[in-house]
């Protein structure tokens, strides 16, 4: 599993992350929730080895990566992969080639072993015969899900999702959130997901973590959570987009 001690970080003498400790259990999904601007994707860069924290440890699988460098972070990275906020293809290859590029970049593998694989994921993200389309040809949602395609297709113990649904419109939101469920099974990888999205996130995440001021200051499941009494955890239901902890109660979000 992941384990986060005591983390901390500051940027020209502001403090972002004041001690963060969490536990991320494997084969699982937790999701970091919190304001906006709170610290969020700095914490997911830290867990991914983009960032090196001023103290504290990251224990991945029982090793700290924040003492490794070069060869011996890369080894570790391998673990992972990356679901960027913008899907972050190459518009200058289709879709085919997007799907294509880690096999070719990091294994061995034959070019009919390849287009293989392509094809069948493909068809389990609902893009059969897409694989010519370029980025610019195809919708947002179906960005997103090449994005995730890409991700998957190396088969990662660790998947980290950045805001993976942002503007997105409510239906494709959801359609996102169920391939992301399905992912879990295919490769039976552990999720760690950053999001702006209560509503839908609640649905599918085992474990929440809120992300208040810097620090971690509940970890739960999500009908926990959702009733907690601690008065940050409170405020940060009634203030976000949905409202109150009584709406989402009365629409049968939890």
């Amino acid at each position: 599993m992941i384990r986060v001690v005591n983390l901390k970080k500051a940027f020209n003498g502001q403090e972002v992350l004041r001690g963060v400790n969490l536990e991320v259990p494997k084969g699982e999904i937790t999701t970091i929730i919190g304001r906006s601007g709170g610290g969020k994707s700095v914490f997911l860069k830290h867990l991914v080895g983009l960032l090196k924290p001023d103290s504290g440890e990251i224990y991945v699988d029982g090793v700290d990566i924040t003492k490794l460098k070069g060869s011996a972070l890369d080894k570790v990275k391998r673990k992972f992969g990356m679901v960027f906020q913008g899907a972050a293809l190459f518009d200058s290859l289709t879709v085919l080639d997007n799907l294509a590029f880690p096999l070719r970049e990091l294994t061995d593998l034959g070019e009919g072993e390849i287009l293989k694989m392509v094809t069948s994921i493909l068809e389990r993200i609902g893009m059969a015969g897409m694989g010519d389309k370029y980025p610019d040809e195809i919708s947002g949602g179906m960005k997103k899900r090449v994005g995730l395609a890409r991700v998957i297709i190396m088969s990662p113990e660790y998947i980290f999702f950045d805001e993976p649904t942002t503007g997105l419109d409510p239906i494709v939101e959801k359609s996102i959130h169920q391939l992301m469920m399905q992912c879990r099974e295919m490769v039976q990888c552990t999720d760690i997901v950053v999001s702006h999205n209560v509503r839908e996130i609640l649905k599918i995440s085992d474990h929440v973590a809120l992300l208040h001021e810097g620090r971690i200051i509940e970890v739960s499941s999500p009908e926990e959570i959702i009733r907690s009494e601690k008065p940050e955890v409170q405020e940060f239901f009634k203030t976000s987009v949905e409202g109150s902890r009584q709406l989402y109660r009365l629409r049968g979000w939890i």
